[in-house]
């Protein structure tokens, strides 16, 4: 129960890593704001048969990490609550795969705007509690893309390489106020995004991967419990590469 009487803010839980990471947050007693893009019946049933299970408090919000005004309306909605947000943890992401000549500026920025600048908004909004608590704990979600520069990333492996930078410097930023920043950077995980990979692309991440298998979410999720609880406590600032012992 390393979460207990904790909440967590958690974006993208619907699904993949961040289903995982709700799932096993609330199983060490972690009561979780579970964000999604869209409302759906089978993920208020997930939300609602997860709190029974592990008597906690799972609360779906919704709203669209593309649309800063939909940001700013669901983060109103989580702090009329009154509850304190001890732990955030940015992972919901879109993918993109493209040579750097194929890829469109618009393409660029869209997916900046997900896996980058909302990631930062709401950072920005969670923090200024966090500050005000004197405490908390952010964990982004990157990726090895982010820090190996891969072919076909210019867009995608961007992103998360700005998102680590950013984690360095938010937690030099708040450090005087007893909160903890870093990162974790999955490898090819066993999620939705993979399984829409052609073979041979699958076969070429598995090459590369010491451990020769796919990640699964509760692995990445079991790094992320570590970073949010408090065995972690002299933890900021860096980035856990959760990959298999990828070769380069």
């Amino acid at each position: 129960m390393l979460l207990k009487e904790k909440t967590a803010l958690i974006t993208g839980s619907n699904r993949g890593i961040g289903r995982a990471i709700m799932e096993v947050f609330s199983k060490n007693g972690a009561n979780v704001f579970a964000h999604a893009r869209k409302h759906t019946v089978e993920f208020e049933i997930l939300c609602r048969q997860l709190s029974q299970e592990n008597n906690v408090e799972i609360m779906p919000v919704y709203f669209d990490m593309a649309d800063s005004e939909q940001i700013k309306a669901g983060f109103k909605q989580i702090t009329q609550t009154k509850r304190q947000i001890n732990v955030l943890v940015n992972n919901a992401g879109v993918a993109h795969g493209a040579y750097m000549q194929m890829t469109s500026i618009q393409e660029l920025r869209e997916v900046f705007e997900v896996n980058f600048f909302a990631h930062i908004l709401l950072s920005q909004y969670v923090s200024k509690l966090m500050v005000r608590q004197k405490s908390g704990v952010i964990v982004n979600i990157a990726s090895i893309a982010g820090l190996d520069g891969d072919k076909g990333t210019i867009a995608y492996g961007t992103s998360k390489s700005a998102l680590i930078l950013a984690t360095s410097t938010m937690a030099k930023e708040l450090a005087q106020y007893n909160i903890r920043v870093n990162a974790v950077a999955p490898g090819a995980t066993n999620t939705d995004m993979v399984a829409q990979m052609e073979r041979k692309a699958k076969d070429k991440l598995l090459e590369k991967c010491l451990m020769k298998r796919l990640c699964e979410p509760e692995e990445i999720a079991n790094a992320v419990l570590f970073l949010a609880s408090d065995m972690s406590s002299y933890i900021t600032g860096q980035t856990l590469r959760v990959d298999g012992d990828r070769k380069s």
